[in-house]
């Protein structure tokens, strides 16, 4: 069997987490727009796979064009239980990714980073953790980007359709989160158990979707 090589400027590191830096780090600390992927870029279909299958969710490419364009750093940060649980492997994950980034090319919009998490505690060896750092809703994954990108997590904020998201990004001290009716969102309880993060250092906001970033987020005002 030939042994899995990922894409240019992608890596699995010691962890079992994918790394891939697309954009280099600027070297003034600069903001950055955390996105959750399935259910906020691109539309929620269980454990996607085929690359064939990948929907931008409205909206989307137009808000992480802005971003660009703003010098905001953009980053995935997804969780991907379902190569952990061995119904789909890296491969499909990559070819998944290279369709959503060639999509968002053509509307002008590109990620600076990508950083997906296959541990899960049902997951098959090596990636059956109980609670890994970097599973979402711990901050691993965002901690990575920050370190990885010199980014100012004071004044980033996240996109989630799910609270894990938003708790992610109050882990890893971001401003704020704003949570998303689409994909997971959907659900009341999500809704209700993101807006209960907010303190008097986090925000949560909520929107219909990611096309309300220019709303609600005030990094892309």
């Amino acid at each position: 069997m030939t042994k899995f090589v990922p894409p240019g400027g992608a890596s699995i590191d010691e962890e079992g987490v994918w790394c891939q830096v697309l954009e280099p780090g600027s070297k003034a600390r600069r903001s950055a727009l955390f996105l959750d992927r399935d259910g906020v870029v691109v539309d929620e279909v269980h454990y996607l796979r085929r690359a064939q299958d990948v929907r931008l969710v409205a909206g989307a490419a137009n808000v992480i064009a802005q971003a660009n364009r703003c010098d905001l750093a953009v980053v995935l940060v997804t969780n991907q239980a379902g190569i952990g649980r061995g119904i789909l492997g890296w491969p499909e994950f990559a070819r998944v990714q290279e369709r959503i980034i060639a999509e968002l090319a053509a509307a002008g919009a590109t990620f600076d980073a990508v950083y997906a998490c296959p541990h899960h505690a049902e997951g098959q060896p090596p990636y059956n953790h109980p609670d890994h750092p970097a599973r979402k809703p711990n901050p691993g994954m965002l901690l990575r980007a920050v370190e990885a990108l010199v980014l100012d997590a004071e004044t980033s904020w996240i996109v989630g359709d799910r609270a894990s998201d938003l708790e992610a990004g109050r882990a890893a001290g971001l401003a704020g989160g704003l949570h998303v009716l689409t994909g997971y969102g959907e659900r009341s309880a999500e809704r209700k158990a993101a807006l209960a993060l907010a303190d008097g250092r986090f925000r949560a906001v909520g929107g219909a979707s990611i096309a309300d970033v220019p709303a609600q987020v005030s990094l892309v005002a």
